[in-house]
């Protein structure tokens, strides 16, 4: 992992302009995300990574006159400390006594004082939530037009530029003109007479589109608005070749800048409601003004998360290929660490390139779903690790070796965990492996009614770990797209309170990794992705709605 970069002078710039009479704000929140609300986002919106050093995909930046905070999840802890200079203040979200960073910056800001934010980069919902906890104590939510990380960041690069691609029926499996159909249905059942798509995924899934702006995610920067009789892309026209463009025939094309003016003259031309989701940032919602109805998902994100029958074959077929990819490095690992003298010379780096090239070779592969986390034992307890040539660790066969890893094909996307030994584990490595394998394998043949959540399957994949008083500080599965982004939503295996109300359904897609990490040592993950399908149970007490398992399509 690279060297902590030094902030100072970013932070001094940055102070500055917060004291300036122009912007006056005692203090300033540089979120992760992009106007989409993006977990994961283009090398030019790294805003919290340029003036931090950490660039985890979760994370938050409050900057004060004499404080620097980051604040994160569990997965980051490690890896944030690590990539930090000390102007920074790890703020370890989940911990006892720790306050999450809209709880920081309304109860430790001075009264009578102003807190900037570039209001692109935060939702509406969120927004709104914070300026009213904030005005109870006297405190001001401003949003800042001029980003201020933007304005000390001297070598920021250019926005993306390449061609978007058509994603062929064949895969896609339904119409742009099916999809629309069934969105303004669902927008019409909601009470709005239409959606503003600004979530990146969603808008190439409904046009059936994709492209290379964000690495790993195949998305590209746009928004959509449908309404009963229109259907509107905002989008750099340069990214448009010919082919697009017939593929889009009878879309509206509009410059990709041009969405707040268009919906602000939507807003103020008729009495048109528009459905906004939660990726609908505070900018966009201020341009919708009494237009906009809010909602807690957008429509699309169930629509997009229902598998149709050719998703779900590509899903199956592209992690085939991606296991023999899997297999053939595994053998080759394995020889040249014993037969070849590779032990304590392969580095991390080595063996990450080495799996990407076996993905390439397979048939459909356009690249990887994310950063391939190759770690070698203490490596293995930062979760989302990711290897730097240079500083990485070797691998030696006494030590644990996790590998989480995934490809993007024309056909599906797939995300995959293994970790292993090749020596002699110790047997407080083998109790945990043990636990977590079997908090694994109770998930995965867990057979529950169509419409339980994620949040009360959790504990069986915890179980085991809570028995020894052990646990991870990580969801235990996410939904994964159809070549498309690997962390998919709404659907989710986790603790968090907001999966509460998400339900299984037939036709979505999941992933199952528990794991455990111990700081300085070693790190467990077991992971497949799996389908979530009807089970065949001999009653069906939930008088039609019937019982759900999980099919695991890792090989």
């Amino acid at each position: 992992m690279a060297c902590p970069v030094n902030t100072s002078s970013r932070l001094q710039r940055l102070r500055e302009l917060m004291a300036s009479s122009k912007y006056n704000v005692s203090a300033y929140v540089v979120p992760s995300e992009d106007a989409h609300q993006s977990e994961y986002v283009a090398k030019c919106d790294e805003r919290r990574a340029y003036i931090s050093g950490f660039d985890g995909s979760a994370g938050c930046a409050v900057v004060t006159a004499d404080k620097a905070l980051m604040f994160t999840d569990g997965r980051y802890f490690l890896q944030a400390r690590q990539q930090m200079d000390n102007n920074w203040t790890l703020m370890k979200q989940g911990m006892a006594g720790v306050p999450t960073w809209q709880g920081y910056v309304t109860d430790h800001v001075t009264s009578g004082t102003r807190v900037g934010i570039d209001p692109t980069l935060v939702s509406a919902l969120a927004a709104g939530e914070l300026q009213k906890s904030m005005s109870a104590k006297g405190v001001e939510l401003v949003p800042l037009q001029e980003n201020l990380v933007d304005a000390v960041w001297n070598d920021r690069p250019e926005r993306p530029l390449d061609s978007v691609f058509v994603h062929d029926m064949e895969y896609a499996g339904e119409s742009i003109e099916d999809k629309v159909s069934r969105v303004r249905s669902a927008v019409a059942d909601m009470g709005a007479d239409g959606v503003v798509v600004a979530a990146l995924d969603e808008v190439a899934w409904l046009l059936n589109l994709r492209g290379t702006d964000i690495s790993f995610n195949p998305v590209f920067y746009a928004y959509v608005v449908v309404t009963a009789d229109k259907v509107t892309l905002f989008v750099n026209e340069s990214k448009l070749t010919d082919a697009v463009r017939a593929h889009l025939k009878g879309i509206d094309i509009q410059p990709y800048e041009t969405i707040f003016g268009n919906v602000r003259a939507m807003a103020s031309g008729d009495k048109t409601k528009l459905l906004a989701g939660s990726s609908t940032s505070w900018a966009l919602a201020q341009a919708l003004g009494d237009s906009v109805k809010f909602a807690k998902s957008s429509p699309l994100s169930m629509l997009k998360a229902l598998k149709n029958s050719a998703e779900l074959n590509g899903m199956r077929n592209c992690h085939i290929r991606d296991g023999a990819a899997m297999a053939n490095f595994f053998g080759w690992l394995e020889n040249e660490l014993f037969n070849n003298g590779a032990n304590l010379r392969l580095s991390e780096s080595d063996v990450a390139d080495k799996l990407e090239a076996l993905r390439r070779e397979q048939p459909l592969c356009v690249g990887l779903s994310f950063d391939t986390i190759s770690s070698v034992g203490p490596n293995g307890a930062i979760i989302h690790y990711k290897p730097t040539r240079g500083s990485d660790a070797l691998l030696d066969i006494d030590q644990m070796f996790l590998l989480d890893s995934g490809g993007q094909y024309r056909d599906g996307t797939t995300d995959v965990t293994r970790t292993v030994h090749f020596g002699t584990p110790t047997e407080w490595q083998r109790e945990c492996f043990t636990r977590v394998l079997k908090g694994h394998i109770a998930l995965d043949r867990a057979v529950f009614p169509s419409g339980t959540s994620g949040y009360v399957l959790d504990p069986l994949a915890r179980l085991p770990l809570w028995e020894l008083g052990l646990d991870f500080r990580h969801g235990t599965g996410h939904g994964v797209g159809s070549f498309l982004n690997v962390h998919e939503g709404p659907q989710g295996v986790s603790m968090r309170k907001n999966l509460i109300d998400v339900g299984f359904q037939q036709g979505m897609t999941i992933t199952n990794e528990p794991g455990y990490y111990e700081d300085g040592a070693f790190g467990i993950r077991i992971e497949n992705t799996c389908l979530v399908v009807k089970a065949k149970t001999p009653h069906d007490y939930t008088n039609g709605s019937g019982y759900l398992t999980f099919e695991p399509v890792t090989m």
